[in-house]
C-alpha cells in the first residue's frame, strides 16, 4: 500500500468550495447540511496536503486564509503554473469548467475533481473529456449520490431484481435550479435503474424568480417526460416554487424504492416494509469520493464513475431546454449537431 502525500488546491473558495457560510449566507444555505465541502474533504484526508486555493472574492481568500495554512491566489494561471499539484478541486461556476478543466490537463495535473454541471454545452463537456484522456488526467464530478453507500446499495437490489421489472421513475426538488440541482436527482436516476435516458421531453418553468446567486444566473425549473433504455419512463416535477425535499421514486413490479436525502424507504406490494433512515453523515460522499481518488493515484485503471457519465446527465438538462424551445417536443439523446452546441446558463 502506498503511503505517498498527494498535493492539491482549490479554484473557488465559495460555499462548496471553500466551506464558506458567508458564500451560503448569500445564497440562504447552511454548509452543515452539505455532503461535504471540497475544503473539509481535502483538509481531512490523511493522504492530502492542501497548499493552495484560487478565487477572485478577496473575502473569500482571507477566509480561506484563516482556516488553512495554504497559499492563496486571485489568479488561477499563475497558482497552476507555480504549485506543484496533483489534485485540483474546480468549485467555481460551470461557465468556467471547460477553460480550467483543459488548463489542468494540458499541465498534466493527475485529478481534476470539478463540481456539476459537468459544463454548460454537451460540445465543452466533451472537450474536457478528450483533454483528460490525451493526457491521462482523471477527471470525477461531484455527483456525491454515485459515492453514496446507500445508493450503492439501493442499486445492487434494483439490478438484482428486488422491485421486479422496473416500471417508472419519479423525480422531485424544490425550488427550480434543474441544472444546479436537478442535475444530481437526473444522474441519480440513471445511476439507480443502470439506464440511460435515450429522449427527454420538457416544459420551463418562465414565472420570474430571481436566482438566489445574482442576476447573471438563469437556472429555472420545470417539469418533464423522459424515456429510459428497455421503454422505462419517468417524470420530472421541479417548478420554480417547489417545496419540499428532494426525492427520487423507483417503481417496479413487486415494489418501490422512495429515497430523500440519504434515507430510503423501500415498500414491496406484498406488504413488506424497509426503512434505511438517514442518521449521522460521519463519512461524507465526498470523502468516499476523496478516498477512491487517492486510491486511483496509488494505481491508476478504470474509475467508478467515468466522466461521460455526466456529460450525458447534462444532455437531458440541455434536452428539455431545447423541448421547451420548440414547443415540447421529444429530443432524442445523445444530442447531436447543432444541439451539441446549444448553451444552458445553469450554474
Amino acid at each position: 500500500m502506498s503511503n505517498s502525500e498527494y498535493r492539491a488546491a482549490i479554484i473557488g473558495l465559495g460555499f462548496i468550495g471553500g466551506g464558506d457560510q458567508v458564500a451560503g449566507d448569500r445564497i440562504g444555505q447552511n454548509v452543515q447540511n452539505l455532503d461535504g465541502t471540497h475544503l473539509g474533504t481535502l483538509t481531512k484526508s490523511p493522504r492530502i496536503r492542501l497548499v493552495a486555493g484560487c478565487d477572485l472574492d478577496p473575502g473569500c481568500r482571507e477566509r480561506f486564509g484563516q482556516r488553512t495554512s495554504a497559499r492563496n491566489y486571485s489568479d488561477w494561471e499563475k497558482m497552476l503554473d507555480k504549485e506543484q499539484l496533483d489534485i485540483v478541486s474546480i468549485a467555481t461556476p460551470a461557465t468556467t469548467h471547460a477553460e480550467l478543466t483543459i488548463a489542468c490537463a494540458e499541465r498534466n495535473i493527475k485529478v481534476v475533481y470539478c463540481e456539476k454541471p459537468i459544463a454548460t454545452t454537451a460540445e465543452e463537456a466533451e472537450r474536457m473529456i478528450a483533454a483528460c484522456e490525451k493526457s491521462g488526467t482523471l477527471l470525477v464530478i461531484n455527483h456525491n449520490r454515485r459515492f453514496n453507500p446507500k445508493y450503492r446499495h439501493l442499486r445492487a437490489l434494483i439490478a438484482a431484481g428486488d422491485l421486479g421489472d422496473l416500471t417508472s421513475v419519479y423525480l422531485r426538488w424544490a425550488s427550480g435550479r434543474i441544472g444546479c440541482v436537478g442535475t444530481h436527482l437526473i444522474d441519480a436516476a440513471r445511476m439507480l435503474t443502470g439506464r440511460e435516458i435515450t429522449a427527454v421531453a420538457g416544459m420551463i418553468d418562465e414565472s420570474e424568480k430571481p436566482d438566489c446567486r445574482g442576476p447573471e444566473f438563469y437556472d429555472p425549473g420545470g417539469w418533464g417526460m423522459f424515456q429510459m433504455e428497455g421503454g422505462l419512463k419517468g417524470l420530472i416535477n421541479a417548478g420554480n416554487r417547489a417545496m419540499g425535499p428532494a426525492q427520487i421514486v423507483v417503481e417496479g413490479t413487486l415494489g418501490r424504492a422512495d429515497t430523500g436525502g440519504n434515507a430510503v424507504n423501500l415498500e414491496w406490494f406484498d406488504g413488506r416494509l424497509q426503512v434505511w433512515p438517514a442518521g449521522e453523515r460521519l463519512v461524507t460522499s465526498m470523502d468516499r469520493a476523496l478516498g477512491e481518488i487517492v486510491a486511483w493515484l496509488d494505481k491508476p485503471g478504470p474509475f467508478s464513475t467515468p466522466a461521460v457519465g455526466a456529460l450525458r446527465t447534462f444532455e437531458v438538462v440541455a434536452g428539455m431546454h431545447l423541448s421547451h424551445a420548440e414547443g415540447g417536443r421529444w429530443i432524442e439523446l445523445p444530442l447531436t449537431g447543432a444541439a451539441r452546441q446549444a448553451r444552458v446558463k445553469c450554474a
